[in-house]
């Protein structure tokens, strides 16, 4: 089935509405840093102190390197727009992409409020000590992400030719503050020494409650390999450009994890870094004491501009799928229009928009920002982690398949292609589990649960809803179901 699935699918390539390739090389290894790493993450890993660095390494070895692999392996035999919706719909049918599909773009109605709020935090060290006084205002994180959301809409509407530039200086916003914060960190460590005792023993991971559920943060921080692979029709000879530039970013993304997640250990203990704004405390702890203030101004713009970056190249690479189930008929034709002047799938991006800012609103209730923030998280972790159990999966059963020519392959082959699915799948199963377990620091953890468990089951219910009225659709018009 999947074989003919293919050829059906090459048969229909010349009838999908033609999308302009804007995406070249430089473009596409930039579009993975900004989607595969976020400094918002490494204040969140400082906090479980020195061992994180270990459980980077170990998330790396078991997680990271799997998920390059097997996005190089699926994305080398299948290039097509839509990325992981495809890979699972060749390997399981219509069914298993749409629900992959759904759960993907699902997955980033939580995670781009969490994403601007993070935003908004690192904005205000703009206004120095003013602004802190904002930190806990809902009205003004709610705001301040509606209006990010709004310029990451506006460009991707225009189209990648404008938006890439957004996405671009993302990347370098969210690097370059990393790399600073690792020059001032040893500029301090030799000066002044540690905050933090580096020990040998504070290096080796704890089995605590706590410790345990940042596993599965660190696994999930370190996904997005696969998004550029959503844009597969506007990037200049996808089957190759694709695979060369994950390897790229595959090298740069773990160092710029873990080498500042020692620098902010440096500028203060573990139990003292907020998650939200850890990262810019400890820039700003740093040039206070080496008297360069206007460090840490740069850096909360660069921070800024980074986290507007990364929503909207997430935002540009999720509002795809909804445009190719549409165009398959799983979800009303409308989705899989281009809009007349500027040749993108806006009714796709207007409607992300639209449900981005109720969630925006709805993660508010009953509970503060950092309430907020943590079951964004902890959702967007969960319903991010089920398309990468169909990815895995997908990569394990194409084996079977005819390869393309000139196929990029794997060291190793099919052998190696199967083994490290299995450990990535083993690896994403675990960290679903993880997400489920609130954090102890929790006033309202039966709350959480509730929220996280419900708002998944919600998601996953609604796609299959959905897919049963396209199905039905379908039927009804004559043309039968594309499984």
């Amino acid at each position: 089935m999947p074989i003919e699935e293919g050829l059906e699918e090459q048969a229909l390539a010349g009838s999908r509405p033609k999308l302009a390739r804007a995406m070249r090389f430089r473009d596409v290894v930039l579009f993975l840093i900004v989607t595969g790493f976020s400094v918002r993450w490494i204040a969140n890993a400082s906090a479980a102190g020195p061992s994180a660095v270990v459980i980077w390494l170990g998330a790396v070895v078991v997680f990271y390197i799997p998920l390059v692999f097997t996005v190089i392996e699926l994305s080398a035999r299948y290039p097509d727009e839509g990325g992981i919706y495809v890979w699972a719909k060749q390997a399981f049918g219509g069914f298993a992409g749409f629900i992959t599909g759904w759960t993907y773009w699902a997955s980033n109605l939580p995670y781009f409020p969490g994403l601007l709020y993070f935003s908004a935090a690192n904005a205000l060290f703009l206004l120095g000590a003013h602004g802190q006084t904002l930190a806990d205002s809902r009205s003004y994180f709610v705001i301040a992400s509606i209006l990010g959301l709004g310029l990451a809409v506006v460009l991707n509407v225009i189209g990648l030719n404008i938006s890439k530039w957004l996405h671009n200086l993302g990347s370098i916003g969210m690097w370059l503050p990393t790399v600073a914060l690792v020059a001032l960190s040893a500029v301090v460590w030799a000066r002044f020494g540690s905050a933090t005792p580096l020990t040998r023993a504070s290096f080796i991971p704890t089995t605590h409650l706590k410790d345990v559920i940042f596993w599965s943060t660190v696994a999930f921080s370190l996904s997005g390999m696969e998004s550029a692979s959503m844009l597969g029709d506007e990037i200049e000879n996808p089957r190759r450009t694709v695979p060369r530039a994950v390897l790229v970013a595959a090298i740069v993304v773990p160092l710029i994890y873990i080498l500042p997640t020692l620098g902010i250990l440096v500028a203060m203990p573990p139990d003292h870094v907020t998650i939200i704004s850890g990262f810019m405390q400890s820039v700003v702890i740093f040039t206070d004491r080496l008297h360069l203030g206007w460090i840490a101004f740069v850096c909360a713009a660069l921070i800024t501009v980074g986290g507007l970056g990364q929503c909207g190249a997430w935002f540009a690479a999720s509002a795809r799928l909804p445009f190719v189930a549409g165009i398959d008929q799983y979800l009303p034709p409308a989705f899989g229009r281009l809009h007349p002047r500027w040749g993108t799938p806006y009714v796709s991006l207007l409607f992300l928009a639209v449900i981005s800012v109720v969630f925006i609103v709805v993660s508010q209730i009953g509970t503060g920002v950092q309430g907020a923030y943590n079951v964004m998280v902890s959702v967007s972790v969960i319903s991010f982690f089920i398309p990468y159990l169909f990815m895995f999966a997908a990569a394990i059963r194409v084996q079977r398949f005819p390869r393309p020519r000139g196929l990029i392959r794997l060291p190793g082959g099919k052998p190696v292609a199967i083994a490290v699915a299995v450990v990535g799948f083993t690896t994403t199963t675990v960290s679903c589990v993880l997400s489920l377990i609130p954090d102890p620091s929790d006033p309202n953890p039966m709350l959480s649960v509730v929220k996280v468990g419900g708002l998944t089951v919600v998601m996953v219910a609604v796609g299959v809803g959905l897919y049963m009225a396209g199905s039905a659709r379908q039927r009804r018009a004559g043309g039968g179901t594309r499984e």
